[in-house]
C-alpha cells in the first residue's frame, strides 16, 4: 500500500514538473541561459498579490499548457515581482535586483509590463495584459 502511494506521488510530481514554468528571478542567470540556448528573454514585471491584470495574465497566458510548452523551447522566463503583502515580502537582495530591473526596463512603473529582450538583455519590445488567446500572445511576443 505504502509503495503504491509513493509511486503515485512520484508520478504526480513528474507530471507537475514537466508542465511547470521555469521562472528565473536572477537577470544574470537568465542572460546566461539565453546565451547558451540562443533564446529571447521574457521579463515580466508584476504585482503578484495586488495587481488584478497581473493575476489575469498569469492565469490566462503564463499558466496555460500552450504557453508553457512554447516557452520551454523558445524563451527564458524572468520574473520581477513587486508584492505588497507582508507575508509575500521578498528578500532584500531580490528586492534590490528587481528594483534595478525596474530602473532599466520599466522606469514608468507599469504593471503588468512584459519586456522582450534578446539574449544579451537588449530591449526588443514590450506589451502588457491583453485579452487574447495564448497563441495570439505568443505571436505578439515573437513579433518583437
Amino acid at each position: 500500500m505504502a509503495k503504491k502511494i509513493i509511486l503515485s506521488c512520484l508520478f504526480l510530481l513528474a507530471v507537475v514538473s514537466a508542465n511547470s514554468q521555469n521562472w528565473h528571478q536572477n537577470f544574470e542567470k537568465a542572460k546566461k541561459e539565453a546565451s547558451e540556448k540562443n533564446k529571447k528573454i521574457i521579463l515580466v514585471f508584476q504585482g503578484s498579490d495586488w495587481c488584478a491584470p497581473c493575476i489575469k495574465l498569469d492565469k490566462e497566458i503564463w499558466s496555460t499548457d500552450v504557453f508553457k510548452a512554447y516557452a520551454k523551447k523558445h524563451y527564458v522566463m524572468l520574473k520581477a515581482d513587486f508584492p505588497r503583502k507582508k507575508k509575500n515580502r521578498l528578500t532584500a537582495e531580490q528586492q534590490q535586483m528587481n528594483n534595478m530591473l525596474m530602473e532599466k526596463y520599466n522606469n514608468k512603473g507599469y504593471f503588468p509590463y512584459v519586456v522582450v529582450l534578446d539574449k544579451n538583455g537588449t530591449f526588443l519590445g514590450s506589451t502588457g495584459y491583453k485579452k487574447i488567446s495564448p497563441k495570439e500572445y505568443i505571436k505578439l511576443l515573437d513579433s518583437f
